[in-house]
């Protein structure tokens, strides 16, 4: 079967490694969130958001693939678009080895191995660094953050938690299996072990002014919350090479706040 020449994309990660694997005149259409990489993705048409997107004017593409993600976008507008007889593809990482197995899949659906091996390759690169790095410190125990009012963080099963296990900071909420994005308490993370909060700068825009009000409720010291890039800790594909360089850093700045050989919580 021939590769699909006319694409849809339903979520900002895939968008974004469409992109980084040189599929760009083959993109007809994304949503208004798909907003990287941001000098070249303005010239691709809007579709409407993840949640809602414009069924008609998406059809009116004459999209020959629409690429999905299983939480980011709707079972039913998947439907939809299969009841329209136009054909779909969905994923769903969980963790780094998920985000390697949708670029090689995307490679082999695409017709473009040769740039999907290498993006791998990189993914592959930099997550032995990460393990390496985690191999030589102790594990620390974090809570990540991705609103206000009510506080939420990620619970188990996440891709931003396995990510940030693999440079060895466990997710204190992680065995909160059955709630992925549970509303928390600030105090109460810190009693259930967390050394560290989080605070991403999406979906809630975390910035410097928030970090006195989290400090506060949440009993820890300053320096131990950290503002941290959403993009680069959630996004999948083509940003986790950077997401995994990310988490390392941050890492390595968490075991400076600790006394030399200070055993893990």
């Amino acid at each position: 079967m021939e590769a699909p020449q006319r694409l849809v994309a339903l979520c900002p990660s895939v968008t974004e490694t469409l992109f980084s694997l040189g599929l760009e005149r083959r993109i007809v259409g994304r949503t208004r969130w798909c907003v990287e990489p941001a000098e070249r993705v303005s010239a691709v048409p809007t579709v409407g958001g993840t949640k809602n997107p414009d069924l008609e004017k998406l059809c009116a593409l004459a999209p020959e693939l629409v690429l999905l993600n299983e939480e980011e976008n709707r079972r039913e507008d998947a439907e939809a678009l299969a009841s329209r007889g136009i054909r779909t593809r969905s994923h769903f990482p969980r963790d780094v080895a998920g985000a390697r197995a949708m670029v090689e899949d995307l490679g082999a659906v695409l017709d473009c191995e040769e740039r999907s091996s290498l993006l791998a390759a990189a993914i592959d690169e930099e997550l032995r660094a990460t393990r390496a790095a985690a191999a030589s410190r102790p594990r620390r125990k974090i809570a990540y953050l991705i609103w206000r009012r009510p506080w939420m963080a990620i619970g188990g099963g996440t891709y931003i938690g396995a990510l940030l296990a693999e440079a060895g900071l466990e997710n204190a909420l992680e065995p909160c299996l059955d709630v992925r994005y549970p509303e928390v308490d600030l105090r109460a993370l810190v009693a259930a072990g967390a050394e560290a909060l989080l605070l991403s700068s999406e979906p809630y825009p975390f910035a410097a002014k928030h970090l006195a009000e989290v400090a506060e409720q949440s009993g820890l010291p300053p320096e131990r919350i950290f503002l941290v890039d959403g993009q680069a800790l959630s996004w999948y594909g083509a940003r986790t090479p950077t997401g995994l360089r990310v988490a390392r850093d941050l890492a390595e700045k968490l075991a400076g706040l600790f006394p030399r050989g200070m055993a893990e919580r």
